[in-house]
Formats: structure tokens, C-alpha cells, sequence
């Protein structure tokens, strides 16, 4: 079922929305993926529905107390209720557990129009095991379901695969962003327009290697920035230094080279680099030809002639993938690659380009640089877009089917 297709009136809707934001101090500090989830919070209450909200926040079950409980004031959901009722100006009640007593009594006596957080997901050690009890419990407190995590997609957790199946279709659907977040993945993984430029930055080359061979086939250039570049210069026989390396990852990483050449996708590696003798803003740096890195010191950014030969190639894109930083960029010696790179991109999406920014560092990048209006879209979730992107199933997006 569609989420327009859907009547909300008189109806409890669940949803799980992504809303695992960053919290200093009680503060939340970067508020985007709650402001993402509420196009569709707001056209549940417009419908005379009631929204049951649920997410995870960070790894409770990792971070325990020293004697083994778990730390509920660190990882509590009260933050983002209070920043949902700020933001809607509508009273939001939070629950105390997870789909337990509290839970259950507040959802049945919730009214139309009205909001209510139910703690942490990731409280209940059943969350991560995809526990159909917790799920059905989860079910049970709402009419509807409606899945608008994207951000969580490749996990097969309860409350974001199993309780999907507790629903009939007729009584489940994805909400607005997570819809736009699938439509927005097929600009760049089906029939893109092209020239199609992927920029891949990031610091293994083992954590993008499937992305690499899935997008290989469709993209006609592959700029490689951050420290994945440097296992791709040593395979070249180029000296790194001390940069970073995955010596086991070269071979692969030649197979990968020779299949671009056999596919006439031009593969672009940094001519440059910033280095330093450390890892540290207050390192000795130079600037350095990217395959002569002296020993004792380590690449950090992609230098000013690489920025330049990317910049021309992204200038003459009409597609662009964005995933993983050029450099350390948190740290200002090495933020400039970054920088440039997403100022190329935006320059490119305003002369009609269009660009996908592909989650995690990326994003953050973007957010921080102050460049997010001048992208095409800002995907909410890093992981589960690469996942998407990789060819691989997302469970939570099977769940949705049965």
C-alpha cells in the first residue's frame, strides 16, 4: 500500500523512524533526521491519525554501566520527544519502556492528533535479534504500520523487519522519506544520466569494495580520494609512506583497475596530497606528489592539482554519487580537499547536474561546510544506502512485501 493510498482517520499509526540524532549533554546537536521524519508524523495527525513514534539511540546494550545495567539516562529518548514537541508545538508524551506496560497503557488511550515516543528500541536485548514477541508486542499497540527508517533498512531488527510482518499490506506502507529515499537511490543505480561520476573517499578500501564492483558497470568515471587512495596508489607501485594501507586489499584492487580499463570507466586517483608526520592538526605538513610519500609521513587530503583535475571531471557530469570525505577534513589542515570537492559538486548541481550525497562523513561534511542546499539530496542513512547501492537486500524493505 502507498502512504497516500492509506485512511488515517480515527487510526493508531506505528512508526519507526530514524531518529538516532547526535546528544551532548542532554543537548541534541544536529537535529536533521528528526526534522526528515516529520513530513510524515504531520500528514498522519492532518488525517485525523495518532502517531506512535519509535526508534533506536546509539548502542545501549554495548555501552552498560560498570555493574551491568544499562545507562537509560544516556541513551534516552527524552531529548528527541522534547525537540519533536518543540518543533510539531504539540504536546509529545514519552513512554517509559518499550512496547511494555507503560507503553501499552499510553498508546490505548492515545487520541487522534497526538504524539507518543516510546523509549529506546535497543533497551530490549530482543531488538537486534529481530525477537517476534517484542515485535508482536509493538504491533499490538497500533492499527498501522509505517516504515520511515531508511537509515535502519539494512538491519533485520524487530522493530524495523519483523513487526512489518504483524501487518496485512493493506495496513502498512513506507513514509515519505523513506519512499523519496528509494526513489532518489534509483537515480544513480538504474539509468542514470550521464556523464555519471562516483566519488568514493573514506578510509578502507574494504568497506567499499562491493559498492565499487556494483557501480563499476554503470558509471563512466570513479574518483578515489581519503585513505582508501593510498592502497590504490601502492598497487600502482607508488610510494605511501605511512599512509594508511590494506596491503591485503591490493590485489583485488588491480582486478578492479583492470576491469575499469576493459570497461572504459575512467578511474581518477589523487595526483597530490596534503601530508603530515603525524596524525595531528599540529603535525608537520607537506605537500607532496601522491605516489612519492616520503617515509615518515602519511597522506591526510588530497592536495590542490588533484582538487582541480576532480573539480573539472564533476564540472562535466550530469549524475554525481558522493560517498566518504577526500581527507581528515575535522581536522583544519586537511578539511580543504573536502571542501573543494563539495563546492564542485555544487557548482555542477547548479548548472543542472544532479547529485546524490551518500550518507555518513559525507553528509556530515556537507552539513558542516554549510553546502547542504546546494546538493541535489542528503541521504539520511550512510550504511543502508551503500547497502542499497552494493545490489544487496535491505530486510526491512523485504519485510514490507509480506
Amino acid at each position: 500500500m502507498k502512504f497516500d493510498e492509506i485512511q488515517f482517520k480515527g487510526k493508531k499509526a506505528l512508526v519507526r523512524a530514524d531518529l538516532n540524532v547526535p546528544i551532548k549533554n542532554g543537548e541534541i546537536t544536529d537535529n536533521t533526521r528528526i526534522t526528515a521524519c516529520l513530513p510524515t508524523v504531520e500528514k498522519i495527525l492532518q488525517n485525523g491519525g495518532a502517531v506512535i513514534l519509535m526508534s533506536h539511540l546509539g548502542r545501549p546494550q554495548k555501552k552498560r554501566k560498570e555493574d551491568g545495567s544499562l545507562d537509560r539516562e544516556q541513551f534516552t529518548l527524552r531529548p528527541v520527544a522534547d525537540e519533536i514537541a518543540k518543533l510539531t508545538g504539540k504536546e509529545v508524551a514519552l513512554a517509559e519502556d518499550v512496547a511494555g506496560e507503560d507503553s501499552q497503557k499510553k498508546a490505548a488511550n492515545l487520541k487522534a492528533g497526538s504524539i507518543l515516543v516510546i523509549e529506546n528500541t535497543r533497551f530490549e536485548e530482543g531488538e537486534s535479534a529481530g525477537d517476534k514477541d517484542l515485535a508482536k508486542r509493538m504491533a499490538d499497540m497500533a492499527d498501522i504500520y509505517i516504515n520511515d527508517a531508511f537509515g535502519t533498512a539494512h538491519r533485520e531488527h524487530a522493530s524495523t523487519a519483523t513487526v512489518a510482518r504483524f501487518f496485512s499490506r493493506e495496513n502498512k506502507a513506507f513514509g515519505l522519506l523513506m519512499d523519496r529515499e528509494l526513489r532518489e537511490a534509483s537515480r544513480v543505480s538504474s539509468d542514470p544520466n550521464r556523464p555519471y561520476t562516483v566519488i568514493l573517499g573514506g578510509a578502507k578500501v574494504s568497506d567499499k569494495i562491493q559498492l565499487i564492483e556494483n557501480l563499476l558497470p554503470r558509471a563512466n568515471n570513479l574518483l578515489i580520494g581519503g585513505g582508501m587512495a593510498y592502497t590504490f596508489l601502492k598497487a600502482k607501485g607508488g610510494r605511501i609512506g605511512k599512509s594508511i594501507l590494506e596491503e591485503d586489499q591490493i590485489p583485488l584492487v588491480k582486478r578492479i583497475m583492470e576491469k575499469a580499463k576493459e570497461s572504459g570507466v575512467n578511474i581518477h586517483l589523487p595526483i597530490d596530497v596534503t601530508a603530515a608526520s603525524e596524525f595531528s592538526e599540529n603535525a608537520q605538513v607537506k605537500a607532496l606528489p601522491a605516489g612519492e610519500i616520503e617515509d615518515g609521513f602519511m597522506g591526510l587530503d588530497i592536495g590542490p592539482k588533484t582538487v582541480k583535475s576532480f573539480s573539472g571531471v564533476i564540472s562535466d557530469s550530469k549524475t554525481i554519487f558522493w560517498n566518504g570525505p577526500m581527507g581528515v577534513f575535522e581536522m583544519k589542515p586537511f578539511a580543504s580537499g573536502t571542501i573543494e570537492v563539495a563546492k564542485a559538486i555544487g557548482e555542477a548541481t547548479k548548472n543542472g547536474a544532479y547529485s546524490l550525497i551518500g550518507g555518513g562523513d559525507s553528509v556530515a561534511a556537507v552539513i558542516q561546510f554549510g553546502m547542504e542546499n546546494k546538493m541535489s539530496f542528503l541521504s539520511t542513512g550512510g550504511g543502508a544506502m551503500l547497502t542499497l547501492l552494493e545490489g544487496s537486500e535491505l530486510p526491512a524493505i523485504k519485510a514490507m512485501g509480506g
